[in-house]
């Protein structure tokens, strides 16, 4: 079956199977009312009998309660387990046809004037990063951010491709760790209280009064000492007074952090069950073994630490309830106990939760990229070459665009110095090549598969010209705009350790036709000193003429046909310089009388 057809079917299956489990989790409802009212009917019943009677009956009644009430629970889960199955398929499926449901676009993630993010698409409602992004947590979706900014070296993207080669096919585990991280909605947003917290140090406080644990011992020994009538309550009342006087003391702290941690227990329960489903996978590659190794923590592991201490924080949370507080909080010193077990747990795992968030995140980011193999199998992962510079690529196509309108060319460009001429009239495909060029490149130095029929290239910086603006913001004009960016590829091929790979479009299109020709020649002759190579396109037929001076000038170029009144485009890219353009026939068509 096509990955088209396994989506399908498997969200028709969940669907069926979440119907299933709807229907039982109604029965169950049922069930425990209908249990619920039978225990409280027979308590009142057997009244008039012996006292175990009633009480028997009361025990029994709550012992099937709580067993039907896990199980209407554990079905709960199920249901939206299944639930989100489903629509993870769908999502996968409009996937395919380049429409995105998920919210997130990962514009949050963007860095201001990046060397590329912003010409090519990596964030925004029609990017790279919603074609890509399988992650759900917040660090999964800044590390997927992370590794489409900037490249890898070649070692990491080795290991890289090794990984995402084994979590390819495994379907069925890739989804489940999606869907349950896609159950918790809070868990894409930032960390920044828990990390706060761990960093501030031990709270002084808690430290002070810890060693009274065991005070609440004793005074539920006087409370019952009280009770037969052995010691006055005059002395109960004056513990209670002390136990108050103590929690007025921690109140500050104590409030601060169960407020704030309110919203994050579920947070942490999910990431429990990621950590696990990350530590329980056999894996074979080296990169997700590192992975998991990283997950154990002494004689435990990860997911077990993060369980305590989302058990903690939600035991310390029951003091939000003033009648419990009254009733089991003030006797017991319920803040300091559940306060001194958090402090305990900060000091030994301080360092761990950011190493562990970082692996849950990078899973996840490996399982985007091998969600995007899985949907498009026909993609191979690059070919990292050693050479200073080399790039090939056979049947290249933008992955943003429709299979169906896709049209995909062939290049190469060897040595470092090199810079291609793309000529050509009026949309007929000059910045779609540049950009589905430079598209894949940045796949493939995430260690990603490519939108290609075959890929290789050197490690480079990628670096992008083709959308400068004027803002009136910088008080900045188009044509300035353009230079300051022209400015930053100097800068960065002056200071790179590896070649820079640029793509400049339309390359000085804010000047006069002579400024542009002598400023375009010159910044060609500039770069091939340095140490990069890369793409201009231009309407500037002279600049093609440095090809017959210049070995390190290559020129090629994309025509359009004008026939029976309408332009027509192949956006197959050509050798050569351009010769044919269709500015008059388009400024024809709008009704300027050009003779």
């Amino acid at each position: 079956m096509t990955p088209s057809e396994i989506f399908l079917h498997r969200q028709a299956q969940f669907k069926e199977q979440a119907d299933v489990f709807q229907k039982t989790y109604n029965q169950l409802s049922t069930i425990r009312l209908i249990v619920f009212v039978g225990a409280i009917v027979a308590v009142w019943q057997s009244l008039t009998f012996s006292l175990w009677i009633p009480v028997t009956a009361g025990v029994v009644g709550l012992v099937i309660f709580a067993f039907i009430l896990r199980k209407h629970q554990a079905t709960r889960h199920q249901l939206k387990l299944h639930r989100a199955l489903a629509a993870l398929n769908a999502d996968e499926t409009e996937r395919l046809s380049l429409r995105f449901s998920r919210p997130q676009t990962g514009e949050e993630f963007a860095i201001k004037n990046h060397i590329y993010s912003n010409d090519l698409d990596i964030f925004g409602p029609h990017s790279l990063f919603r074609l890509l992004n399988r992650a759900h947590t917040r660090v999964g979706m800044q590390t997927l951010a992370n590794w489409l900014l900037a490249p890898a070296d070649p070692i990491e993207i080795a290991v890289r491709q090794v990984a995402i080669k084994e979590l390819t096919p495994l379907l069925d585990w890739r989804q489940e760790l999606e869907a349950n991280a896609r159950l918790e909605k809070q868990i894409a947003e930032p960390t920044d209280f828990l990390e706060h917290w761990l960093h501030a140090g031990e709270n002084e406080s808690i430290l002070r009064w810890k060693k009274l644990r065991w005070l609440p011992l004793l005074t539920i020994g006087f409370i019952i000492g009280a009770f037969t009538g052995f010691i006055p309550w005059s002395v109960v009342l004056l513990l209670l007074g002390f136990h108050s006087f103590i929690l007025s003391k921690l109140n500050p702290s104590v409030k601060a952090y169960a407020e704030q941690s309110q919203g994050i227990v579920d947070t942490l329960k999910t990431l429990g069950v990621l950590l696990k489903k990350i530590e329980n996978q056999p894996f074979q590659s080296v990169k997700l073994k590192q992975l998991q190794y990283q997950l154990q923590s002494g004689s435990t592991t990860a997911s077990k630490q993060i369980d305590t201490l989302a058990s903690v924080t939600e035991s310390l949370n029951f003091r939000l309830n003033p009648y419990f507080m009254l009733a089991i909080g003030l006797p017991s010193l319920w803040d300091l106990q559940w306060m001194t077990k958090l402090e305990a747990w900060k000091k030994t795992h301080r360092h761990d939760l950011a190493k562990w968030l970082s692996v849950a995140g990078e899973m996840e980011t490996l399982c985007s990229l091998a969600g995007f193999s899985y949907a498009n199998p026909q993609y191979p992962f690059a070919e990292i070459s050693p050479e200073s510079f080399e790039f090939k690529a056979q049947q290249a196509g933008h992955p943003l665009i429709h299979p169906d309108k896709r049209v995909c060319n062939d290049f190469e460009l060897s040595h470092v110095g090199q810079t291609a001429i793309i000529t050509g009239s009026n949309m007929s495909g000059k910045s779609t090549f540049l950009r589905t060029l430079s598209l894949n490149t940045v796949l493939a130095l995430a260690g990603s598969t490519v939108c290609a029929a075959a890929f290789t290239c050197s490690p480079v910086r990628v670096f992008t010209s083709m959308r400068t603006q004027d803002s009136l913001e910088e008080n900045t004009s188009s044509f300035y705009a353009e230079l300051k960016r022209l400015e930053a590829l100097l800068q960065l091929a002056k200071s790179s350790h590896i070649p820079v790979f640029y793509f400049l479009d339309e390359i000085l299109k804010g000047t006069n036709s002579v400024d542009r020709h002598k400023g375009a020649e010159a910044l060609i002759r500039q770069l091939h000193l340095l140490h990069c190579s890369g793409f201009v396109s231009t309407h500037d037929l002279e600049l093609g003429m440095m090809s017959s001076v210049h070995d390190y000038i290559h020129n090629y170029s994309f025509y359009s046909t004008f026939a029976n009144g309408q332009l027509h485009f192949d956006y197959r890219l050509q050798e050569g310089v351009c010769r044919e353009f269709n500015a008059t026939a388009l400024m024809r068509q709008i009704g300027i009388e050009i003779q």
